[in-house]
């Protein structure tokens, strides 16, 4: 005769208990994951609708928006070319001043020397490349540190500029440059923001759909373990240091394009919108690591937040206020982000 009595030891968990906690851990590690990627791109909307209606003659008009997204277009580029290294696990501090260099030797060759434009934005690529090449071969062949390395160079880059310049802004830049990066308009969009928007859509499938993207992913994940992998790191960090710099040049292209002339300390204010903005991208889209699509999203979060705050009356000083809190606040969650999926992945 069997018994029923329950004798109150206890219970092992059986097979369908565990499973449903499973389910339910999952649901809620995808629930987390989904919010954290598309956070950045909700409280951009919320941030254009507050705006919207304290100020809706100005920001709301579609002048503003057009004028938004194509005057960030230089910082836009300049940003992505920060974010190929750093995916590789190094800096890059002399951005800034390579497009200050290349902006000003295109003014230089071109408006007072009388070099055909075409010509002078070749050199202007060129010191990028060069510029590249010396801060990969500093950083991986002499394997000193890249913050070093770059500041280095951004510094002589810096001081090349106001040689070549006399310390003054350069103007009468070729019409044939500003009509190709603000001439022509499309839905009423410089054409300068879709050379942005085609350098993100070409990092985005170099990153996201290619075996280099996988292999500088690893990279900056770990070096010892890529190279096990084998992965060439050396020629991965060498390759992404030349990458920064021929975009920050042509970044420089855009900037003289745009103003039609060359300011020589035109770069280094971008330096810390660039770093706020790829450390803020990195807890968007493709959270936990640097990508093209939450770069792109953090560019213009950030500027729309100064430009309505600016509309505002609130003085010009809240600009680093705003950049350097977002910069702190982007490094915090981008640290708590690739700690979480480090646990994820320990699970």
């Amino acid at each position: 005769m069997t018994s029923d009595i329950d004798l109150g030891g206890p219970r092992k968990p059986t097979t369908r208990t565990r499973e449903g906690g499973a389910r339910s851990h999952t649901k809620s590690r995808n629930r987390a994951n989904f919010i954290q990627r598309w956070a950045l791109l909700g409280v951009w909307v919320v941030l254009i609708i507050v705006f919207s209606v304290i100020e809706p003659n100005t920001f709301l008009s579609m002048q503003n928006f057009q004028s938004l997204l194509g005057s960030q277009a230089i910082l836009l580029l300049l940003t992505l070319g920060l974010m190929v290294p750093l995916t590789t696990g190094d800096f890059d501090l002399s951005i800034g001043s390579v497009l200050s260099l290349s902006a000003m030797v295109v003014a230089v060759l071109n408006a007072q020397h009388h070099w055909p434009v075409g010509l002078a934005v070749l050199v202007g690529i060129a010191i990028g490349l060069v510029v590249g090449l010396v801060n990969a071969t500093l950083t991986v062949a002499l394997r000193i540190d890249s913050l070093i390395a770059t500041l280095g160079m951004g510094t002589v880059a810096a001081g090349i500029t106001l040689w070549v310049s006399d310390s003054q802004t350069i103007s009468g830049v070729s019409d044939a440059l500003i009509n190709a990066v603000v001439g022509f308009r499309l839905f009423g969009i410089p054409i300068e923001f879709y050379y942005g928007l085609i350098v993100c859509v070409a990092l985005w499938y170099v990153f996201d759909h290619t075996s280099l993207g996988r292999r500088m992913l690893f990279t900056g994940r770990g070096r010892k373990v890529a190279r096990l992998s084998g992965v060439n790191v050396s020629r991965i960090r060498f390759g992404a240091l030349v990458t920064s710099g021929v975009l920050a040049s042509v970044s420089g292209l855009l900037y003289a394009g745009t103003s039609g002339a060359a300011n020589p300390g035109a770069g280094e204010p971008l330096l810390l919108p660039a770093f706020a903005a790829v450390f803020l991208g990195s807890t968007a889209i493709s959270s936990g690591r640097f990508n093209p699509w939450g770069t792109f999203i953090a560019v213009y979060f950030l500027s729309s937040g100064i430009t309505g705050l600016q509309l505002l009356g609130v003085s010009s000083f809240v600009q680093n206020l705003f950049y350097g809190g977002a910069l702190i606040i982007a490094v915090v969650f981008a640290q708590l982000a690739r700690r979480r999926h480090a646990r994820n992945d320990e699970d």
